[in-house]
């Protein structure tokens, strides 16, 4: 079941491209954007996480740390980090294999990748937004901006 506004956000610790963890409850204190995506390399993914890069300013305006999350291994998202110029935390949910984004309510089991979700949570660890698009549908811009006017 996917997470909703009001509920808890499952707590997490994820390697990021230089394999440091990255622990969810320690950035308590500050709100956070957890997108989860597919695929590193794919067109779609690529395009959202491009437009998020491009648009960072006003995430960081609003103190809202952004994790972008998929089941890519580390090498991967590094590879894909270091070409596309990603200033934002790219983290592995490589293995346990989708653990997170099963927490989240995002694996498609099936085919063991994260759905196009995205989830903002506040600084005391509460979803307060929270978006999960079908399969080929990106995300809007525009419903990021409305959510980080609410935080």
């Amino acid at each position: 079941m996917t997470l909703r506004p009001g509920d808890p956000a499952p707590d997490f610790t994820l390697p990021d491209t230089h394999g440091t963890p990255v622990h969810l409850a320690d950035l308590r204190g500050e709100p956070a954007l957890v997108v989860f995506f597919p695929f590193a390399f794919s067109g779609i993914c690529t395009g959202e996480l491009c437009e998020l890069r491009d648009n960072i300013e006003e995430f960081e305006s609003a103190g809202v740390r952004l994790l972008a999350i998929s089941t890519d291994p580390v090498f991967a998202l590094k590879a894909w980090q270091q070409q596309e110029g990603y200033g934002f935390d790219l983290l592995s949910d490589f293995w346990p294999h989708g653990q997170v984004a099963r927490a989240y309510g995002v694996l498609d089991e099936e085919r063991g990748h994260a759905l196009r979700g995205s989830f903002l949570i506040d600084a005391d660890g509460v979803v307060r937004w929270a978006v999960v698009n079908p399969r080929g549908q990106r995300r809007d811009l525009e419903a990021y901006r409305t959510a980080l006017a609410q935080i």
